[in-house]
């Protein structure tokens, strides 16, 4: 009698901004994934500065990538001689960051004798929600952080057309800049989230982005000038919290149902940092359309998203990536 295969364990790794994320998932030989492990050790020098600073970040990356590893292969109760694939984001973000988890990933994998797999940051946000569901194409995938804000349509597995992305600011980056300037602390989006609590959204108006507009991008900058102004005319910071989550979560919906009619999709992954926001879930789970959103730890940028990105790729029979695999800033993932 043959033996039954045994399930693949893939480690994932992202350092693509300011999070060093390792976690492991568990591929079935039947296609179903298991997220086995998830830690993420969150930068919190940044907070000094009011964003990302981009040298601090790949040094914290490099001290804490080690124990973040060792944290997550105990999480789930493995050894490292158990990991069957390594899998880590080579793009898009900040070099320096990605090259810490790329090179740790690519000489882990080489050490160990197993394939590597260069994973694209914005797939990993995919597959973080749509595994949740075990989903499959076709549907809409919002992607809203703070480096990111497209919106994709997925006709198939694998298969990316991009349908929209922001003009300017990601939605995550003008949350943390509307928090900054109310003087709400960092990150924005809790912060932004919390305050909109206590706030009353009629008291500072904002009016709609680009009101009228045939396709489906973005724009943020009037939002933020919008608050600039409301701010320095002696706006409460709770109100005007309130008023730019409403204005920037009505926008992100308006625009995802105006392209899911479009396309004829009546599902929609929404992932990312921003997904996580209350409003943003709450809105569209009273839309039209069936909101599939990732689970918990899964929002922000994690390395469990890159090892179902990872184990994605086995199941759909890709090659493993050549350890001359670079890093890469700019890594659009549209590829239709």
């Amino acid at each position: 009698m043959n033996a039954r295969p045994a399930p693949a364990r893939i480690l994932g790794i992202d350092t693509s901004c300011d999070d060093t994320g390792v976690g492991v998932v568990e591929l079935a030989p039947d296609g179903g994934v298991r997220v086995l492990a998830n830690r993420v050790w969150s930068q919190t020098v940044h907070a000094n500065y009011g964003g990302v600073m981009p040298e601090l970040a790949s040094r914290e990356h490099v001290e804490r990538i080690d124990a973040v590893t060792g944290d997550a292969l105990a999480e789930a109760g493995l050894t490292v001689q158990d990991v069957d694939v390594v899998a880590a984001t080579s793009g898009p973000g900040l070099v320096g960051a990605l090259l810490v988890g790329l090179m740790y990933g690519k000489g882990l994998a080489q050490a160990l004798g197993v394939p590597f797999h260069a994973a694209h940051h914005l797939e990993g946000h995919i597959y973080a929600a749509a595994s949740e569901a075990e989903l499959r194409p076709p549907y809409l995938a919002l992607v809203v952080s703070g480096g990111h804000t497209h919106l994709f349509d997925v006709p198939r597995e694998g298969e990316y057309v991009l349908v929209g992305a922001t003009r300017d600011d990601a939605a995550g980056e003008a949350f943390d800049k509307v928090a900054r300037l109310a003087g709400l602390g960092y990150p924005g989006g809790p912060a932004i989230s919390e305050a909109a609590r206590r706030g009353d959204p009629d008291a500072v108006p904002f009016k709609e982005p680009l009101k009228g507009q045939k396709g489906f991008d973005f724009s943020f900058s009037g939002l933020k000038t919008a608050a600039l102004l409301a701010h320095r005319a002696g706006a409460n910071p709770e109100d005007l919290a309130a008023g730019f989550e409403r204005a920037a979560v009505n926008f992100l919906l308006g625009t995802t149902l105006r392209a899911a009619q479009a396309y004829g999709r009546n599902t929609v992954v929404v992932s990312g940092g921003v997904a996580a926001n209350r409003a943003l879930r709450e809105a569209f789970a009273a839309s039209p359309v069936r909101a599939v959103f990732p689970g918990q730890g899964l929002n922000t940028d994690n390395g469990a998203m890159i090892a179902l990105a990872g184990a994605a790729a086995l199941r759909a029979g890709r090659p493993p990536s050549p350890l001359s695999e670079g890093a890469v800033a700019y890594a659009p993932l549209a590829n239709a």
